[in-house]
């Protein structure tokens, strides 16, 4: 009877390191890939953070501050007033803003006398500068699904008194935190 003869292949010990390499390189561009995509999903849906290049919310927060938005943070509820919140300035919404909420679709606001006033009752507002005077505007009334954004430095904020309302479709989040400089690390 005759026997054939079986080759035994084992791989080169070149072939063996090739494929660790291989493998490697494709772990560390799965991981990349993964690392963007968590990157993308969690700016997008769940926070971002925001650089603040003006003075327009002095003492709140001030130029060269940093903030956590919160993006799924009007997903159940609404703004209220007093929310410091991130949107897309309404007349070019390539630019991102910051200011505070003092409107309520619906609501009539006035500042008169350096007061705000929501249906004619006075609304106290202890993030202003002591001692701010302010242009006195309105009363206007606030559309549906629009709000009213005022800077807290308001003599120096382009603000729904400039450019109109905020519709509520360029809302980006609210603002919840400064955390950047550390030293000035608050809860807005």
């Amino acid at each position: 009877m005759e026997t054939e003869a079986v080759e035994s292949v084992t791989p080169s010990r070149s072939s063996k390191q090739e494929k660790k390499k291989k493998s490697a390189v494709r772990e560390m561009v799965e991981v990349i890939v993964i690392a963007l995509a968590l990157a993308f999903f969690i700016k997008t849906f769940v926070a971002g953070n925001y650089w603040i290049p003006s003075e327009s919310m002095v003492p709140t927060i001030e130029v060269n501050d940093k903030v956590i938005v919160t993006n799924f943070s009007y997903w159940v509820g609404e703004p209220q007033r007093g929310d410091v919140i991130v949107f897309k300035y309404p007349n070019d919404t390539k630019k991102d803003y910051i200011k505070r909420c003092i409107g309520l679709p619906g609501e009539t606001v006035e500042l008169k006398d350096s007061k705000l006033y929501i249906n004619g009752a006075l609304v106290e507002e202890p993030y202003l500068p002591e001692g701010l005077e302010f242009d006195d505007y309105g009363p206007i009334t606030v559309p549906e699904g629009n709000y009213f954004m005022c800077g807290d430095n308001r003599n120096h904020s382009a603000d729904s008194r400039s450019w109109g309302f905020l519709p509520e479709e360029l809302i980006i989040g609210k603002a919840q935190v400064i955390y950047w400089p550390f030293d000035r690390w608050a809860a807005l």
